[in-house]
């Protein structure tokens, strides 16, 4: 394994401050160096083109998962490291990276510490993350979301067509080969400050926190997700219930209606978790 070809994908937009810097320190660590200049509208491509790296241009904005599917359609090594354009990762822990993968890991996730986070705000979200991912998979996840790792080629493409084209391609990659039954290993790393300050939208990010939940849910155990939302939904109905035949002697519609619900809600995460089976099960009839 020692001997496989490493690839380096990057997607990058906009990066033309930082990604030339990135492509140098990375000649002579890897075999191939692919940028995939996800629409940019500066000199991106042309500066990661001057620098060695093999360019590869959308025509448009498509979103970092799709140039990370691009990316990893197009790499040619057997092992493949993504990376950030915005010098945020150093390619000096590659070889970290590498030798904790030839160890019998199929995946190695760089896990960024509390100091490499962006904001409080991030760093509060992203403990969580590791924290439910955790749970879910029975495993400790160190950093769910972290985009600096080292995967098997071949076993990262069963799954791509499951990455979304934005920007939870990490949580999507991590749980799928949790739910294959795949190794997936952690070595820590520091992560460079992002340049300038931070830009949190309540709405924005609150709608994305809770979509990469549900995310994390429903590519390992949906069931495990619905379960305890329909277990509290039903005792809110029923203590619902209690009150108001106490009170009245009356069985109300709100009672009714959560009582529906939590049955609605367990038979949804029912219907996924045989959903999830058969997508699992197809990928292994494939191999």
């Amino acid at each position: 394994m020692l001997n496989n070809k490493v690839s380096v994908v990057i997607p990058a937009k906009n990066e033309s401050a930082s990604i030339g810097n990135v492509i140098s320190k990375l000649v002579g660590l890897v075999n191939e160096i692919i940028v995939v200049d996800d629409g940019s509208s500066d000199d991106t491509a042309a500066i990661a083109k001057a620098n060695g790296a093999i360019v590869i241009s959308h025509s448009y904005s498509k979103g970092n998962g799709a140039s990370i599917k691009t990316g990893a359609r197009s790499a040619s090594g057997d092992i493949i490291v993504f990376m950030d354009a915005d010098g945020q990762h150093d390619p000096n822990d590659i070889p970290k990276l590498l030798k904790k993968l030839y160890q019998g890991f199929d995946m190695v996730v760089g896990a960024r510490s509390a100091k490499s986070q962006a904001s409080l705000g991030r760093l509060a979200a992203n403990s969580f993350y590791n924290k439910f991912g955790s749970w879910m998979v029975g495993h400790k996840i160190k950093d769910l979301t972290s985009g600096f790792r080292a995967v098997n080629a071949e076993k990262f493409r069963e799954f791509i067509y499951l990455l979304p084209n934005g920007f939870s391609y990490p949580t999507t990659s991590t749980m799928a080969f949790f739910r294959a039954g795949y190794s997936v290993g952690y070595e820590p790393i520091v992560a460079a400050k992002r340049e300038g300050s931070g830009h949190i939208n309540l709405v924005k990010d609150g709608v994305r926190f809770l979509l990469i939940i549900f995310k994390v849910g429903t590519l390992y155990s949906p069931l495990k997700l619905f379960t305890p939302i329909s277990f509290g939904v039903f005792s809110l109905g029923l203590c619902r219930y209690i009150y108001t035949y106490i009170q009245s002697g009356t069985f109300t519609n709100m009672s009714a209606v959560l009582l529906t619900t939590s049955l609605i809600i367990f038979l949804i995460g029912l219907v996924s978790e045989q959903i999830t089976m058969l997508i699992y099960q197809s990928i292994d009839n494939k191999k």
